[in-house]
């Protein structure tokens, strides 16, 4: 059997989904370094996986030429060319089962994710619910490549080395000469959105004490929220809709500090190795979303004796009458608290 491996990994989406993968390859080829990763995914997200020694990137134009049966057969054609040894299906949904059907209708190993529904399901039901920790997804996605035949070890992940902010980006930063926070105050579903009002007296706060904070968020409505928020205070910088994604991502990379929802924007900073807060609302770190090599304690949840119910949701998008505005329970001085905390260590 020839020793030469090339492992096809699958994730079509959401950012975050795709961004706790990034740990996952890294260790795979940093642990494997004479294996060859190809990624296949949307193409908004390429940069993610940029600077990954042994990885190749392979853009999945699924509302286009690979949509539907025949644009996936296309998909399975173009994938094949480049002699595939090993399939990682990190989504295990429809798109990705077909994908790997065909590869193993030609004998190649594949293996896909256990998504753990069942569990997720008692832990987030009302009644008799198991209140326990999960598997985080990125175990879960290097359980894939164990069934491979390749484990990963995720505990001991290499310290990346800093990079340099291009001219184009220090026009919108400037020089970094005080501690940079970052904090990316929206989410897919609003019940995951810690208040605007309330985030507004942690960034008077932190202003206050001459730190640099950076906003981030997309779409034409976060764009003028931030840039309101901008306006009003002297140390704050919104970065949103002025540079690219690749550029936003080294920016995340050089904060000191990130602030996020259970979002995709906590899993863009810690795959960079970034300190992370998340703030929870109607979802719970046991869901197994906690960002990579985060301690618990940054992990900042809804007053869980208000709303005992919580988690009732996975993703956000179910929430409990009552329970609409859960994260109102998290007073900004326990945000601001804990961002203190972590800058005096």
């Amino acid at each position: 059997m020839s020793s030469h491996k090339h492992i096809l990994i699958i994730r079509l989406s959401a950012m975050g989904d795709v961004a706790m993968t990034v740990p996952v390859i890294r260790a795979l080829t940093q642990q494997y370094p004479h294996f060859k990763v190809t990624v296949v995914s949307k193409p908004f997200f390429k940069p993610l996986f940029d600077e990954i020694p042994q990885v190749s990137f392979f853009a999945a134009q699924v509302d286009t030429k690979h949509k539907g049966i025949l644009g996936l057969y296309k998909l399975y054609r173009e994938l094949k060319k480049e002699k595939i040894t090993h399939v990682a299906d990190f989504h295990n949904v429809l798109r990705s089962k077909i994908i790997k059907t065909l590869f193993i209708f030609k004998g190649k190993p594949c293996a896909s994710i256990d998504k753990g529904r069942a569990e997720k399901k008692a832990l987030t039901r009302t009644k008799n619910k198991i209140f326990k920790q999960l598997k985080t997804s990125h175990q879960r996605y290097a359980d894939v490549l164990g069934k491979l035949g390749f484990p990963v070890n995720l505990s001991n992940p290499i310290p990346l080395k800093p990079k340099l902010l291009s001219e184009k980006i220090t026009l919108h930063t400037k020089l970094k000469e005080s501690i940079w926070i970052g904090i990316a105050p929206f989410a897919a579903y609003k019940s995951k959105v810690y208040p605007l009002h309330l985030m507004e007296k942690v960034i008077k706060e932190i202003n206050s004490k001459g730190f640099k904070i950076f906003l981030f968020g997309g779409g034409k409505r976060e764009v003028e929220i931030l840039n309101t928020i901008e306006n009003s205070y002297e140390n704050v910088t919104s970065l949103a809709g002025k540079l690219s994604f690749k550029e936003e991502l080294e920016v995340i990379s050089v904060l000191d500090l990130m602030v996020a929802m259970d979002s995709g924007n906590a899993h863009l900073a810690a795959m960079q190795q970034t300190k992370t807060i998340t703030l929870w609302g109607v979802t719970h770190p046991y869901a197994g979303f906690v960002p990579f090599q985060q301690p618990y304690d940054y992990c900042i949840v809804s007053d869980l004796k208000k709303f005992p119910k919580i988690p009732c949701s996975i993703y956000g998008n179910n929430v409990i009458n009552g329970y609409e505005n859960a994260m109102d329970s998290i007073s900004p001085n326990r945000v601001i608290e804990k961002i203190m905390s972590i800058l005096s260590k």
